[in-house]
């Protein structure tokens, strides 16, 4: 919205500023942070209320966690209402691509907020049918994908890009949908995995999105793409206003999951925010390099298909719990160290994901 003040400009004033995405991304930043800090602890308050005895713990889980009993949930209506008012305010609203994940976002956090809110009015962990979840989840991710397809141009419409390779591109053909949906609704559960502990999801949701908003940036600007031989999608630059907004608003979230939490992120949060990782990936051609950005939700992930899959044909299991977290909690690991350690390798998975838009 704020944008459009650059056609206020002569061309040597503050209203120049609002034409770089830069700038624009640093005020959706500030703007979703100050939001966070503004509204937090009201929406806190307000969650306590409502909720009385706050999320459900898992009876079978770590034995430390009984003592969270109580604490709110749905915490993620913090993170997407700051992110949505900042990215309102100063993405370009004639953006498709902008538009494209701000409704995976939206449309997964509903589906979350529906988990979580049977959740606390039942008392017990199940909350929606998984069934329900996953195939409204589908339905939402062919749309995106229907929809990036549409807009992308010619010349990359239902094609996949592979890193490192300059060239290389598969056309998926009418594969490219279902390959979208795969991307999206599995970058949300991913992320709603790895949501089990203090401060676990959100940091790692950061880096993720630091590290595509870069790449959304690079691969949307002429100039850069031309230099680092990726290819250039023209528009989906101004999705590092969208980035830098979560990043503001996980920042201002994450003062009040820090440990011990004032509030959980919930499938509010995490199902919202791997949707808008999947998204931004799906638009930006760079699906392949998400799963290497985003290989901690990969693992979490992988952990729980094999601890499954193993438990229903020997009868026996590979970890102690799954997700992976949970075994090394079993094995006696503190909390903090283990949320720190899985931060840590996201940044480092983060730079490596980066490191392809060089390598070519």
């Amino acid at each position: 919205m704020l944008y459009w003040l650059k056609f206020l400009s002569d061309g040597g004033d503050v209203f120049n500023l609002f034409q770089y995405i830069t700038f624009r991304a640093g005020g959706a930043f500030f703007t979703a942070l100050i939001f966070g800090f503004i509204f937090g602890q009201p929406l806190i308050n307000l969650l306590r209320r409502k909720q009385k005895k706050g999320q459900p713990i898992r009876d079978d889980g770590p034995q430390s966690h009984f003592a969270k009993a109580g604490t709110p949930t749905m915490g993620g209506l913090l993170i997407l209402s700051a992110m949505l008012v900042a990215t309102l305010m100063w993405a370009r609203l004639d953006n498709p691509y902008v538009w494209i994940v701000l409704f995976v976002t939206i449309a997964f956090g509903l589906i979350g907020f529906a988990d979580d809110y049977a959740k606390v009015t039942k008392q017990n962990t199940k909350g929606v049918s998984s069934r329900i979840r996953f195939a409204i989840g589908l339905l939402i991710a062919a749309l995106a994908g229907a929809a990036a397809a549409w807009v992308h141009p010619a010349d990359l419409t239902n094609q996949l890009a592979v890193p490192v390779f300059k060239n290389l591109l598969i056309n998926l053909g009418i594969f490219f949908v279902p390959f979208s949906m795969i991307v999206i609704v599995g970058a949300a559960n991913a992320v709603n995995l790895t949501d089990g502990l203090d401060g676990l999801a959100v940091m790692p949701v950061m880096i993720a999105a630091g590290a595509l908003g870069i790449i959304a940036y690079v691969v949307g600007t002429s100039t850069f793409s031309a230099y680092l031989g990726v290819h250039y999608v023209k528009g989906t630059a101004d999705l590092l206003v969208f980035t830098a907004a979560l990043i503001g608003g996980g920042l201002g979230f994450l003062w009040y999951n820090a440990p011990p939490a004032a509030v959980f992120m919930g499938d509010t949060g995490s199902l919202a925010l791997g949707g808008a990782l999947g998204a931004i990936a799906v638009v930006t051609k760079h699906e392949i390099v998400l799963a290497i950005v985003g290989g901690l939700f990969v693992v979490e992930a992988l952990s729980v298909i094999i601890q499954v899959l193993y438990f229903k044909r020997t009868g026996r299991r590979v970890f102690l719990m799954a997700p992976i977290h949970h075994h090394f909690e079993k094995k006696g690991w503190a909390e903090p160290q283990i949320v720190i350690r899985f931060w840590i390798i996201s940044l480092i998975l983060a730079l490596i994901g980066l490191a392809t838009l060089k390598l070519r």
